[in-house]
């Protein structure tokens, strides 16, 4: 009787201890699902290397790259809820289950959002060659001329392939789409007068337009960008509703403990504050938010409708 009380003691001591373990105890994985170099690379190392120093644990990177974030994502979404495994999602989050006949997750019900971290700024550039020099210009030359320009799209699915799919289905106008397999591409060959048009990352082609080699039109922002303060928003251009934003933001798998996802996105916003991250981020074009978890959640869920159905009207498929 006595060993059998002891036992349990023990075993409730054993517990009581185990829940009074501070968080974290060990290195952390944070689970990129893009190359290194990129913006999203850049990104999650910035705030890995803060938010290890603030938690006390170091936050290893992995990059897990492939199908459009699909592979990454899926390793955040598989692995255990025990706040030791989080990654970054982006805006193809969005887009990816109406891109995609089948994906190993669900894109909602699989994760637990921790926190928008920013919004990314996309300007629709054209080459200097092209006689437009504001978004209605263009819009007229393109249904004067049906066809005549081309439009570079970086990769299927991305920001710029839907800021275009939406700009046809509004304006009701056509080009030429050439397809390519990332934005290096095919901003190459808008500097080269190959290719007319493109929806691209702000900062991606913000030095040739600084030098003259090409000319930005509009930003698909909500509202002008401290760093293109000259250039109209989309609406103020004359196409209302257009708004299109890249994003990064935190996830975790679904089932993680509530205090671990509110002790991440604390984390992350501590992290934000930071004048040397600000100033990173400013450099990728980012408009800094640290969002609440609820948020978040909200921008996933009412996204993945809205693009889905762009996507299907558009008849977007997959590569």
């Amino acid at each position: 009787m006595a060993k059998r009380v002891v036992a349990v003691l023990l075993l409730l001591w054993s517990s009581l201890a185990g829940a009074a373990d501070p968080y974290p105890i060990r290195p952390i994985r944070m689970i990129l699902p893009f190359p290194p170099g990129g913006g999203t690379d850049v990104v999650g190392r910035v705030l890995a290397q803060h938010m290890s120093a603030s938690m006390g644990q170091p936050i290893v990177v992995e990059n897990r790259v492939g199908a459009s974030g699909t592979i990454g994502t899926n390793v955040i979404a598989k692995a255990p809820p025990d706040g030791y495994t989080f990654g970054i999602i982006i805006s193809n989050h969005l887009v990816n289950p109406a891109l995609f006949k089948q994906l190993p997750y669900d894109s909602v019900k699989d994760l637990a959002p921790i926190t928008l971290i920013g919004y990314g700024l996309f300007a629709l550039v054209v080459h200097p060659s092209v006689p437009a020099n504001s978004m209605q210009d263009l819009i007229a030359l393109a249904k004067a001329k049906p066809n005549a320009l081309n439009v570079a799209i970086a990769s299927t699915g991305t920001i710029g392939h839907l800021a275009w799919e939406q700009l046809k289905a509004t304006q009701k106008i056509e080009m030429t789409s050439i397809l390519y397999k990332g934005a290096g591409p095919a901003v190459a060959d808008v500097l080269s007068g190959q290719v007319q048009v493109i929806f691209a990352s702000y900062p991606s082609v913000q030095a040739h337009i600084n030098a003259g080699k090409l000319r930005a039109l509009a930003v698909t922002s909500e509202k002008r960008s401290p760093i293109a303060p000259n250039l109209p928003t989309a609406a103020e251009a004359g196409v209302p509703g257009m708004v299109l934003n890249d994003w990064w933001g935190f996830a975790a798998p679904a089932g993680t403990d509530k205090a671990i996802v509110a002790r991440l996105r604390n984390e992350t916003v501590k992290a934000l504050a930071l004048p040397e991250v600000q100033t990173r981020m400013q450099g990728l074009g980012a408009d800094i938010v640290g969002s609440t978890p609820e948020e978040f959640a909200t921008l996933i869920s009412t996204g993945i409708e809205k693009w889905g159905l762009v996507v299907r009207n558009a008849g977007i498929q997959a590569e």
